[in-house]
């Protein structure tokens, strides 16, 4: 089992960076597909970007390829998300998310656990 723990949102404006972190429990954390979704008030959760468990492949929805990063230290457990260029429209909930078996997922359902979520808000 794992335990996901994210943080690092906050306020900002457009054009600004943030970074969230994913802090993960247990002695397994290299062995999980992982990814960041985003869920706006009214809308689906949807996905935004994804890596595997060694970190040699990065998957990302067309809307932030380009601004945003995923990357994952395996050492500490940690999985981030660099978030550059921020638009109003990247205001949501951001979870991470983790999967023990397969590879990408673009749906939330085969995901196994979730972290509680950390708001990011950028005005314009």
């Amino acid at each position: 089992q794992v335990q996901l723990v994210e943080s690092g949102g906050g306020l900002a404006q457009a054009g600004d960076s943030l970074r969230l972190s994913c802090a993960a429990s247990g002695r397994t954390f290299s062995s999980y597909f992982m990814g960041w979704f985003r869920q706006a008030p009214g809308k689906e959760r949807e996905f935004v970007a994804g890596i595997n468990q060694i970190g040699s492949n990065t998957y990302y929805a067309s809307s932030v390829k380009g601004r945003f990063t995923i990357s994952r230290d395996n050492g500490k457990n940690t999985l981030y998300l660099q978030m550059n260029s921020l638009k109003p429209e990247d205001t949501a909930v951001y979870f991470c998310a983790a999967k023990a078996r397969g590879s990408i997922a673009v749906s939330s359902i085969p995901y196994d656990y979730w972290g509680q979520g950390t708001q990011v808000t950028v005005s314009s």
